[in-house]
Order: C-alpha cells, then structure tokens, then sequence
C-alpha cells in the first residue's frame, strides 16, 4: 500500500461515526504502546461489544474515516494502528469487525501486514485483494 493510498483525504461517515473513528484511533495508538495482552484483551472486549451487524458500506465508511483521522496525527499510524483503530471504533458504535494480523511468505523478502474484516467477509477498505490468497491470517 502507497503512502497516497494509506490516508484517505475524503472525510467521510457522520459525525458520529468521525467521532468514534478518533476516539478509536486514540486507544489504539494507546494499547500498541502497552504490553500485546492488553491490546488483545481490549479486541476481545471489541468483539463482546459489537453485537449488531455493520454494512459493507458503513464498514467502508468506518475505515475511511479512521484513515481520515490519522492524517491529524504527526506519528505513525499505518496499518496496525487504522485497522484496530477502525475495531474499536465499531465497537464504540455497537458493531463489529474482526483484526487480522497476517504475513506474507512468498516471495521473498516476508511482509505483514494487519487489516479490518467483516465477519464472514473479505477485508475492509484495502486497495488490492488480488493478494490476499498470499497472506497467512490470525483473526484476533
């Protein structure tokens, strides 16, 4: 994924949605700087929370805005930190979408990568899904 396509520039979602996209992006940005547990206790919670079914669109919507929102941040926040970012703030919402943490093997050299997946469905707002055959997945 280029830069250009890593932050959206389209602001997108309501305004509730571009408020649980900060504040999920905050406490992701927060939980990747703790100890890993906590940060898969808290996708558990995520998981707990997020009962009712969230559309492809809004899905889309979501994420978009959470990459919207990291471009306010002056760090980094790539892949790790919009996915579980766009997690939590689905969860915030009462929705769910699962983490997935995954490594690409071949070819060489090996690459990682972590995106947002609705369950029972493909990933959320990635730009290629040619490869995703490629990747070895852990849903967290």
């Amino acid at each position: 994924m280029t830069s250009m396509e890593a932050y959206s520039t389209v602001r997108t979602g309501t305004l509730l949605e571009r408020c649980a996209a900060a504040v999920g992006l905050a406490l992701a940005l927060a939980l990747l700087r703790l100890p890993f547990r906590f940060t898969v206790r808290a996708v558990r919670w995520a998981r707990w929370a997020g009962r009712r079914r969230l559309t492809a669109a809004k899905a889309e919507a979501l994420v978009s805005a959470v990459r919207h929102t990291g471009r306010l941040w002056p760090g980094r926040a790539a892949c790790m930190e919009t996915s579980l970012g766009a997690v939590l703030a689905a969860a915030l919402l009462g929705r769910r979408l699962n983490w997935c943490l995954g490594a690409r093997f071949s070819p060489p050299p090996v690459e990682y990568h972590a995106w947002a997946e609705l369950p029972g469905g493909g990933p959320v707002g990635e730009y290629t899904d040619a490869d995703w055959h490629h990747y070895t997945a852990l849903t967290v």
